[in-house]
C-alpha cells in the first residue's frame, strides 16, 4: 500500500500571511490538526495547532479582550510554522510514512507529486489503516502467539488453520521478547476458540490471548 492511495486530499492549506487566529478558526472548522503553509503555490512550511495556540497569549494576561484580539491579528502564519518541512511523495509505502513520523515525532506529512503538494497523511489515516490490517471490524477468534522467529514458520501456522477449515481474515506479526521470537496475531472465521488452538498447539510457544471477536 502506497501513501497516494491513503492521503487525505484535496489538502487544506493556508496561506504564510494569514493572522493566527484566522488559521486556528479554520481548522477547528474543518476539524484538523494541521495545515501545510503554501505561498504561490510553493510548500514554504507546515503548521499545526499547537502553533497556533502556543502564539496566544497566556490565560493570566492582564491585557483586555480587546488587546488580545489586536496582537493576535499581529501575528502571522510564517511567525509560527514549521519551515524545514519533512515530506512523502505518492509512491512512499505506508509503513515508510509510519516509520518517518514515528522518527520524528511528527503527526502529518504533506505528500508531494512531480513537486506539486497533493494531500497530506497523517496519523489518523495511519490509525485507520491499522484498523483494516487488524481486521478490527471483522468479527471471528483473534489469536496471539510467540512463535520461534524462523523460516516457514508463518507458512505453516497459516497452512495449520486452513487445514482445520479456518479463515484467515487479518494477520499482524510483531518483535517478540527476544530476537529469536515473533508474535503474531491471526483473526479467524469458521473456528472456535478450542478449534483454533487445537490446530496450532504443538507450533507454538506460548499462547500469549486468545478471545472471540463478537460482530461490531
Amino acid at each position: 500500500m502506497l501513501v497516494g492511495a491513503r492521503m487525505s486530499h484535496p489538502v487544506i492549506t493556508v496561506p504564510p500571511d494569514m493572522p493566527v487566529v484566522d488559521a486556528l478558526n479554520l481548522m477547528r472548522a474543518e476539524h484538523i490538526r494541521r495545515a501545510p503553509v503554501v505561498k504561490g503555490n510553493k510548500l514554504v512550511g507546515i503548521v499545526s495547532d499547537k502553533d497556533l495556540l502556543n502564539a496566544s497569549p497566556s490565560a493570566a494576561t492582564t491585557l483586555s479582550i480587546w488587546e488580545i484580539n489586536y496582537l493576535l491579528s499581529k501575528i502571522k502564519v510564517e511567525e509560527v510554522m514549521t519551515r524545514e518541512v519533512i515530506t512523502v511523495t505518492v509512491d512512499t509505502p505506508i509503513e515508510e510514512a509510519a516509520r518517518i513520523m514515528a522518527d520524528n515525532k511528527i503527526g502529518g506529512l504533506p505528500v508531494m507529486k512531480d513537486g506539486k503538494l497533493v494531500g497530506i497523511i497523517t496519523e489518523t489515516d495511519l490509525f485507520k489503516v491499522m484498523l483494516e490490517m487488524m481486521g478490527a471490524r471483522a468479527s471471528g477468534v483473534r489469536v496471539s502467539i510467540l512463535v520461534p522467529d524462523v523460516r516457514g514458520e508463518l507458512a505453516q501456522l497459516t497452512k495449520a488453520i486452513t487445514d482445520a477449515g479456518g479463515n484467515i481474515v487479518s494477520l499482524g506479526t510483531f518483535a517478540g521478547e527476544d530476537p529469536t521470537t515473533a508474535l503474531i496475531t491471526i483473526k479467524v472465521q469458521g473456528l472456535s476458540e478450542e478449534q483454533v488452538k487445537k490446530a496450532l498447539e504443538g507450533m507454538v510457544e506460548k499462547f500469549e490471548d486468545i478471545r472471540t471477536i463478537p460482530p461490531a
